[in-house]
């Protein structure tokens, strides 16, 4: 019975010790899974899009200002010591200023008439309170409406840059995803070559154990695996060095498995494509001549705004609110509607008072700055309309660089797909030669570092390619990252 409880136990452990482990989940991506989940995460996209909320808050901002304007205040205010009333001294109109229990004075000895003379304040209380509303509201101004115009156009140019970033990322995922892609397919080369080699090494050790072959064969051949060994660990470093890249242009977790789908057979070169990019092609498709002219038209703006600031300019206000005095500051918060002798209503109520008005605001002389400034607008503009010729030239530059640069690669692509072809062949039938006894081992092995030469650069000028094509739809305006954007906002 105790073996069989140990053993139970020793099961149970296991079995825990298995459910305690998680297999991190491998998640399988093409190409577009690649592009679409950078789009959404890369950070770069993130904080494009967040500039393209930013530019369109501006233009909320710009539309508040033409509508009304609302402030509401409330003062508080006591003066410890009030100041003096002036005014001329005249004793035909009966004033002389105040005794000291405020009875007026019919006389001031010493003081002849028109004399100037301080009397205390008797027209203000002390303590007073006001509160009111402010409304004003922008009935007609150039300087506005041109406002927002601008203001839509900086949302533009926040979106051209939003998509400038969006094809950088997806040019620079499609590079990693086919460096990844040509890497496995390069492993899988390596697996063959070493089934191979491993073949012929234990056909070589039996021709030799029967005295057909030499142990110097043996050892050729055993070099040639262990080579190949050697170069297929360097080719799974790369691999894993390329997935470690294409996370971070994804900007996908490090830590989590992601495993590539897709084949070598997938991918599209063709030479005959120049004739269709080039019947198909304008310089308004590449992002860079949308941004500046994007930028063109803010210029254009600016030089607009800069002519309106000697335009009138219409507002409206409306002020209302109350306000009190009191002989302290207790008394402005009491409300007394007593009525005096006199039938004025007591000082400690709250009053009401309104206006409203239009101001008109018309611009006569600006000491000239605005017709410098109009100045170096014209300026500014000027340098952006002779950066269009830069531009196209820039352009002209780029498609022809890179249409050089795709021609030569297919022609190297297609040079080293015929050499690995013809390597095979010789491979294969020096095998079929050395096995049947009218061949040498040195062939064999030379053969193979052929093949396996040719085999490196086929994917090498694969490689060179395929990131040639990427450049050169880069240029020619092919890549539309809204294609791919089903997934994002």
């Amino acid at each position: 019975m105790k073996p069989l409880i140990q053993t139970l136990l020793l099961t149970l452990a296991i079995y825990g010790s298995a459910v305690g482990q998680t297999t991190p989940a491998t998640t399988s991506f093409t190409l577009d899974d690649c592009i679409r989940y950078a789009l959404e995460n890369t950070i770069d996209v993130k904080n494009a899009r967040v500039d393209q909320e930013i530019y369109a808050s501006k233009v909320k901002e710009t539309t508040g200002l033409g509508l009304p304007q609302i402030d509401g205040s409330v003062s508080l205010q006591h003066n410890q010591k009030l100041p003096r009333f002036f005014s001329y001294y005249s004793t035909a109109k009966g004033f002389a200023g105040t005794n000291d229990d405020g009875t007026p004075k019919l006389d001031l000895p010493g003081v002849a008439d028109n004399d100037v003379v301080a009397s205390p304040n008797f027209f203000q209380l002390p303590s007073s309170g006001t509160a009111g509303l402010t409304v004003n509201q922008l009935l007609f101004s150039t300087t506005y409406l041109i406002g927002l115009k601008a203001a839509s156009t900086y949302k533009e140019l926040a979106s051209r840059s939003a998509e400038e970033t969006q094809i950088q990322v997806v040019q620079k995922v499609m590079k990693a995803y086919y460096s990844v892609l040509i890497n496995k397919e390069r492993l899988s080369m390596y697996d063959h070559n070493i089934e191979r080699v491993d073949s012929l090494l234990r056909n070589t050790k039996a021709l030799n154990q029967n005295g057909f072959a030499e142990a110097i064969d043996v050892d050729r051949t055993q070099v040639r695996l262990n080579n190949l060994k050697s170069d297929r660990l360097k080719v799974s470093n790369l691999e894993t060095l390329g997935i470690y890249l294409l996370k971070y242009q994804m900007n996908y977790p490090m830590e989590k498995e992601i495993s590539i789908a897709g084949k070598l057979d997938d991918i599209t070169l063709d030479e005959d494509l120049f004739d269709a990019y080039a019947n198909d092609w304008d310089y308004k498709k590449r992002i860079e001549y949308k941004k500046l002219d994007t930028q063109r038209k803010l210029l254009q703006l600016d030089v607009k705004n800069k002519y309106s600031t000697a335009h009138p300019s219409l507002n409206g206000f409306w002020n209302l609110g109350y306000s009190t005095q009191s002989p302290n500051i207790t008394g402005i918060f009491k409300t007394n509607t007593a009525i005096s002798d006199n039938g004025f209503v007591g000082p400690d109520k709250w009053y009401g008072y309104s206006l409203y008005g239009v101001t008109l605001k018309v611009p006569l002389f600006s000491g000239l700055q605005r017709n410098y400034q109009i100045q170096q607008a014209k300026l500014t503009l000027l340098k952006t309309e002779n950066s269009f010729v830069q531009l196209q030239q820039m352009i002209d530059l780029s498609i022809y660089q890179n249409g050089a640069t795709y021609k030569n690669a297919i022609a190297t692509y297609k040079t080293q797909e015929e050499n690995m072809e013809l390597a095979q062949k010789v491979a294969r039938i020096t095998k079929i030669k050395y096995e049947q006894g009218v061949g040498s081992n040195i062939e064999v092995i030379d053969a193979e570092n052929s093949l396996r030469e040719s085999q490196v650069n086929f994917y090498n000028a694969l490689f060179d390619a395929v990131t040639a094509k990427t450049d050169l739809d880069v240029a020619y305006a092919k890549i539309d990252p809204s294609k791919y954007q089903t997934a994002t906002r």
